[in-house]
């Protein structure tokens, strides 16, 4: 069987796209500088729990959101899609970074291919109405693409997991093996994470992670920091 969007799948979820992923550790560097991530195991505690609490009922969540609006071609919906997530991200620096994300990832694309409803994204966007969220322009340009939902959902999953114990590597550090161990050990739950996403309940989306919210929000004030988030 021919996997016409697979070209299309490693594209989008490709951890080494030029949009500046790798400037931000989404509160890692303050898990590590407290003590609290400090080898390969707690590592794989953080990715696992990030992974399994926090972006299985928010940014995973909004991208299947986004997924299903533009299958709709629905922007208005995309738009409140757009403005929940910038309610829901409450530290500063988290929510700048999905923004920069977003941006950067619509500007990689639109060169290739013009989709009328990511023209009104960004008008919605220049207009203010919208903030251009990563998981959103995911969402978006992942059906706009072709591709299935649960294969873009575990790409999404994985881009995540790859992004996290990057990190872990290097500020932790590991070892590249421990990563490497990380990262297969991790694949079960991403298939389980991939089916339990595809039916979370809209009530759950955007349910808080408290310590992750306040360890983005220290990282503000860190001493000395190495990622922007």
């Amino acid at each position: 069987m021919e996997l016409n969007y697979l070209g299309s799948l490693l594209h989008l979820s490709d951890p080494t796209l030029p949009i500046g992923g790798y400037s931000h550790s989404n509160g890692l560097e303050t898990y590590v500088q407290e003590g609290i991530v400090c080898n390969a195991s707690t590592a794989k505690l953080y990715v696992t729990n990030m992974l399994s609490y926090n972006i299985k009922y928010n940014d995973a969540a909004m991208m299947k959101l986004a997924f299903e609006a533009a299958a709709e071609n629905n922007i208005e919906l995309i738009i409140k899609l757009d403005q929940e997530c910038t309610a829901l991200k409450s530290p500063m620096e988290i929510r700048q970074a999905s923004q920069k994300l977003g941006l950067r990832l619509i500007k990689i694309f639109r060169r290739q291919k013009v989709f009328p409803l990511i023209t009104l994204y960004e008008k919605a966007i220049a207009e203010k109405n919208a903030d251009a969220h990563y998981c959103i322009a995911f969402g978006l340009y992942a059906q706009l693409l072709g591709l299935p939902l649960p294969e873009a959902l575990f790409a999404f999953y994985f881009n995540a997991a790859v992004g996290m114990i990057t990190n872990s590597v290097k500020l932790v550090p590991l070892g590249q093996l421990d990563g490497q161990d990380i990262l297969f050990e991790l694949q079960p739950l991403l298939k389980q994470l991939v089916v339990e996403s595809q039916s979370v309940d809209r009530s759950l989306v955007g349910l808080c992670s408290i310590a992750f919210d306040i360890r983005c929000m220290q990282h503000e004030r860190l001493y000395s920091r190495l990622y922007m988030s």
